[in-house]
């Protein structure tokens, strides 16, 4: 598999995608004036108003609740990326990629608030009513019918599509948690394998707003599960908790030398492991829950963005860094596991057999609600080619038969040929390297109008600066029309 390596590391994940992504965070980061850092208790105190208020918050159209969107939205962010991505990639990398994640969670957290805003702006509503939104919706109408870039445009829509939608076919969730389940319960991964399909055909059943509402009940239950036992890990050596973080800053700027079943690893290893794993697992970038973001209730894209951010928080700075110290604290990075193996060997060795098979069925509720978030994200670019076609409602329904069927097919591949799980994860890696360098660069080019969008949202809900009552906050007013209080004034 020399091949798919090469392919992965050197094109796809290669220099230029990862300057790209730093470059362009940063130029974020700057002209927001470090808006995610010295901002960040504006993040939480929306997010979390989002969370304790679920059902009254009802502002705006959309199919979605803020609540119910970003369950939605974490619940396929948070999940097997956060258990086998992260841990596959300290096996490759070593500790060195975690600090190399923790970067790009930091310019990730407005990387995604930008995105997930623009798709508010940009989003459109169906024949039927419905509203959806998403990369391939603002590149269509920021660059093409407002900026008049109709080569640009389609340019980037066809990478975006194209890319993201290999993630039909190499799709890594199933293999995951068949894997971790059979090898936890000592059962058949393929048996495994083909109930995780069932499962995820009754879930995706009932729709984009039947998963938001499963998604709000089952993810923040299985979130708090899985900090309480990786912090409770953490907690019983923490006199450890020195030597990691020593241990992961040291290998970010040093290779890692071979130790146990640990093979070693360079310095650009780490990098690009380290970089790649947090935006499989972050999503920040990739666009992918920005297209269930846009479909949320919410009077303004900004407000909607800052829930992005934190979802970049949670997922990132909270989930993948209690996996990564549980790894490291436990010392089995150096066993010469991979994957999600990888992850129940450390937490068994940190609270016993009994904890390992908790965590598996943890794995279980994770990649289920990863696997049908990602349904709702294809579902929405099928939407965006489809338009008004007549055959809108037959696809769709096809589309939702055959999307369990890949997954399950590459574990009847994987388990057939012995393929190990890092050879999985590279597929993975495959699959989100070319709609982030479209979405990226539409993110650029759109920039301005996310600056727009910001000043905007401080001067009319932050009393910063002076509204505007002729700035346009929904691109198409007749979806989402907002109204100053000197309008509502003249009406009265």
């Amino acid at each position: 598999m020399a091949w798919v390596e090469f392919i992965v590391w050197e094109v796809l994940w290669g220099i230029p995608l990862i300057v790209t992504i730093l470059v362009v965070g940063l130029f974020l980061t700057v002209r927001s004036g470090f808006f995610q850092i010295l901002r960040f208790p504006l993040i939480m105190r929306e997010s979390t108003k989002h969370l304790k208020k679920p059902k009254g918050d009802k502002k705006g159209e959309g199919i979605l609740t803020p609540f119910e969107a970003i369950s939605l939205s974490i619940g396929a962010t948070v999940g097997v990326g956060n258990i086998g991505g992260v841990a596959a990639a300290i096996a490759l990398g070593g500790p060195g990629a975690v600090f190399w994640m923790w970067v790009a969670g930091i310019i990730g957290k407005l990387i995604k608030m930008t995105e997930v805003t623009l798709a508010v702006h940009y989003r459109s509503r169906d024949k039927n009513g419905e509203i959806y939104g998403g990369p391939t919706y603002y590149i269509r109408k920021g660059l093409f019918e407002e900026k008049k870039h109709k080569k640009l445009y389609k340019v980037l829509n066809f990478i975006f599509i194209f890319g993201f939608g290999t993630g039909f076919i190499l799709t890594v969730q199933n293999y995951t948690v068949s894997e971790a389940v059979a090898t936890t319960f000592s059962m058949n991964q393929i048996l495994v394998s083909a109930v995780y399909t069932i499962l995820l055909y009754i879930l995706i059943s009932g729709g984009l707003s039947g998963l938001g509402k499963i998604a709000a009940k089952v993810v923040p239950f299985m979130i708090i599960f899985y900090i309480l036992a990786g912090v409770y890990i953490i907690g019983i050596n923490f006199e450890l908790l020195p030597d990691a973080f020593a241990l992961i800053f040291n290998s970010a700027f040093n290779p890692t030398s071979a130790v146990g079943g640990f093979a070693g690893a360079a310095v650009a290893a780490a990098i690009r492991l380290g970089m790649s794993r947090a935006v499989f697992s972050n999503e920040a970038g990739w666009g992918s829950s920005a297209m269930i973001h846009a479909s949320a209730k919410t009077d303004h894209p900004v407000r909607q963005g800052l829930l992005g951010a934190f979802e970049v928080f949670v997922d990132t700075f909270i989930i993948c860094s209690i996996t990564s110290l549980v790894i490291i604290i436990t010392n089995t990075w150096t066993t010469g596991l991979d994957g999600a193996e990888l992850t129940l060997a450390a937490f068994e060795t940190g609270i016993g057999t009994a904890g390992r098979m908790v965590i598996a069925v943890g794995v279980l509720l994770f990649g289920l609600t990863t696997s049908s978030g990602i349904y709702a994200q294809i579902e929405v670019i099928l939407r965006y080619l489809l338009g008004n076609s007549p055959l809108k409602g037959r696809i769709l329904t096809i589309y939702k038969w055959c999307y369990p069927i890949p997954g399950f097919l590459l574990v009847l591949i994987a388990v057939s040929i012995g393929m190990p799980g890092t050879v999985v994860w590279l597929f993975a890696d495959m699959t989100t390297a070319l709609p982030i360098f479209a979405n990226i660069l539409a993110i650029l080019l759109l920039s301005p109008k996310f600056f727009a969008l910001l000043k905007d949202f401080k001067a009319r809900h932050l009393g910063m600066g002076v509204v505007d009552p002729n700035f346009k906050v929904f691109y198409d007013d007749e979806i989402d029309p907002v109204e100053t209080e000197d309008k509502k004034e003249k009406k009265i």
